[in-house]
């Protein structure tokens, strides 16, 4: 049986992960704040990655596949993210990366590949480039880089979020000329699950099929979740459409494990 360690696995997409790993693998997850449900759960560990070294969970722990879904602070994440890559090149073991279409937000003239050139204006971007770029220099069988849009679902923070913001009567700032894709927790724990049973290798865009401008698709979660009239801010940082979208061309998946906006919009809003 594998052994996977997901770091995050207290966070929205980490412990949805868990949730549909544990029962098929030999599941271990780190968390940082306390928690007495993480603390009594023996296939938890406390990591702190600004204190704490990951090398000696590794050592201990000898996991096949290692998913980060790590958050916090970007230095303390590349030093952590680079003791992994010497891991994994001793033990031959694997490294599944999660990362994001900011990687492309530079690019607004059309949607991104899993090939594409990748450069980013924003200092979130530019800090995922930089582990990705140290993991595209290892052996195909070491590492999947896996390219997240916005991540929805039911309990999700963005719709905990949204939801928030319209109970206080705030408005919700939307991007009427930004194309985008989205993705749904429960699809992307499947697709997670298949990436791992059948040993895949290379770079994955786990959005949707189809593209959206985002006023139109945050308009739909919002109509699904029962609210009418909700109050719109639209903000145009162009006079033309922008693209922040990844399409998957050369590593797509079985069609059951593909998703569409309608069918994010649908699970993440349903009762």
């Amino acid at each position: 049986m594998k052994r996977i360690l997901i770091l995050g696995a207290s966070g929205f997409i980490g412990n949805a992960l868990y949730k549909e790993l544990c029962s098929y693998f030999d599941t271990h997850g780190t968390y940082h704040t306390e928690n007495d449900f993480f603390e009594s759960n023996h296939q938890f560990h406390h990591f702190d990655m600004e204190t704490e070294n990951i090398e000696i969970l590794l050592e201990n722990l000898k996991p096949n596949v290692i998913i980060s879904a790590l958050r916090g602070d970007f230095d303390a994440q590349v030093v952590t993210h680079f003791s992994i890559i010497n891991h994994i090149l001793k033990y031959n073991s694997k490294l599944i990366f999660i990362s994001s279409a900011n990687v492309f937000d530079a690019f607004t003239n059309f949607p991104s590949y899993e090939y594409d050139k990748t450069l980013s204006q924003s200092i979130y971007g530019r800090f995922k480039i930089k582990i990705e770029n140290a993991l595209l220099r290892l052996p195909n069988h070491n590492y999947n880089i896996v390219r997240l849009p916005m991540v929805f679902g039911k309990a999700s923070p963005r719709i905990k979020q949204i939801k928030t913001i319209i109970d206080l009567g705030e408005p919700l700032e939307v991007f009427p000329n930004v194309v985008i894709n989205a993705t749904e927790i429960l699809k992307v724990t499947q697709q997670f699950h298949y990436i791992i049973n059948r040993n895949k290798q290379g770079v994955f865009h786990l959005g949707s099929t189809d593209l959206v401008h985002q006023r139109d698709f945050i308009s739909d979660i919002c109509e699904g979740l029962g609210y009418e009239n909700p109050l719109f801010k639209n903000v145009y940082d162009s006079n033309y459409d922008r693209f922040l979208a990844v399409l998957p061309k050369d590593n797509k998946l079985p069609r059951n494990l593909q998703i569409t906006i309608s069918q994010v919009v649908e699970a993440s809003t349903k009762l």
